[in-house]
């Protein structure tokens, strides 16, 4: 398995985001935290009970999923974050582990999150159907919620947007369309791509820092458009515009790793790579998910969720005259939330 150095400026693991995003205590700490923990104990020593006496995997799940995020809409941050590893320490993680999408995402066999096996899961892709193979029942039943909850039809419907906006600019550009994608783990949506498909495309550069995604694009896409490239967030913040300019920019599983004042010096640079009339998009899970709370404790997956006003933020503290239109939107079921801003 390829080694490789995380580039210090994605909030990628649940350390470095604990780090950058540590709440203060109350002063009713003590109390909210005790009231806190007995009351996820009743839930997930419910569940636990359930599992054993072999009930239906799915109300299971989906019952600790919704409780889980009412705690954490109800208690302070700190408190919180100091219910995860209370969460993760229970006897019941060894049921919802078998899930082979949960599990995967709690072990981070490429030690970050969020990287591109994960998101083969969500996509129920091929390339996940031997881990799933290898899975219990107990397991391949619970992966049937976990990849059909809420928030994995939002990522699947993520990559039908992206192939989308890709066809709609090559075939607002034509045959010498260039795209970017930023963070692009495995690029499954070129699979999407009619343009790809019907080589409308001049270029299609995709940059990732692990070389795992690296490898498979190269070994996918051999021969087309696409050309993958190695690098991460701080090879764009600190590049000249040595790869040359596009007409559409994206990054679509990264601004939920990255700190606010990160994100707005990314989108600067971002919009710098932009042709005239070039777009760029950008997506981030949205604040209120209903799996949040499940995906930050048996999933070990801290994001960093924003809302409607966070990304006008960024896109108002990255914008300069050369902009000429900018949008924020929600994907179908709003898990998901996009922005999209064009150069004139």
């Amino acid at each position: 398995m390829a080694e490789f150095a995380l580039d210090g400026k994605s909030l990628i693991t649940p350390e470095a985001f604990l780090r950058e995003f540590a709440h203060p205590r109350p002063v009713a700490f003590e109390t909210q935290f005790e009231e806190a923990a007995a009351h996820m104990a009743l839930i997930l020593n419910f569940a636990h009970q359930q599992f054993v006496a072999e009930a239906e995997p799915a109300p299971i799940i989906n019952r600790v999923a919704r409780e889980l995020h009412k705690i954490r809409l109800k208690y302070s941050g700190s408190v919180w974050q100091a219910l995860i590893p209370l969460a993760q320490q229970h006897p019941v993680a060894s049921f919802f582990l078998q899930d082979p999408f949960t599990r995967w995402s709690f072990t981070k066999p490429r030690g970050y999150s969020g990287d591109a096996h994960l998101l083969d899961f969500i996509y129920r892709h091929p390339s996940a159907d031997n881990d799933l193979a290898d899975a219990s029942d107990l397991g391949k039943q619970l992966y049937a919620s976990t990849s059909d909850s809420a928030s994995s039809q939002a990522v699947r419907e993520r990559r039908e947007i992206l192939a989308a906006k890709v066809d709609e600019v090559a075939e607002a550009n034509g045959p010498g369309t260039e795209v970017f994608t930023i963070a692009a783990g495995h690029l499954r949506e070129a699979e999407l791509s009619k343009a790809l498909k019907n080589k409308k495309l001049k270029r299609w550069v995709a940059l990732d820092q692990d070389p795992e995604s690296i490898a498979t694009i190269r070994e996918k896409w051999k021969g087309t458009a696409v050309e993958p490239l190695d690098g991460s967030v701080r090879t764009i913040l600190g590049s000249t515009n040595s790869i040359g300019t596009f007409d559409l920019v994206y990054a679509a599983g990264l601004y939920d790793y990255l700190a606010q004042n990160v994100a707005t010096k990314l989108t600067q640079r971002c919009l710098r790579l932009l042709k005239p009339g070039g777009v760029f998009l950008f997506a981030n899970f949205a604040q209120g998910i209903a799996d949040d709370g499940f995906m930050e404790t048996f999933m070990n997956w801290p994001l960093l969720l924003r809302s409607e006003k966070q990304m006008w933020s960024i896109i108002e503290g990255s914008v300069d005259n050369s902009i000429i239109d900018a949008n924020v939107y929600f994907g179908a079921n709003h898990n998901v939330i996009y922005g999209v801003v064009m150069k004139g």
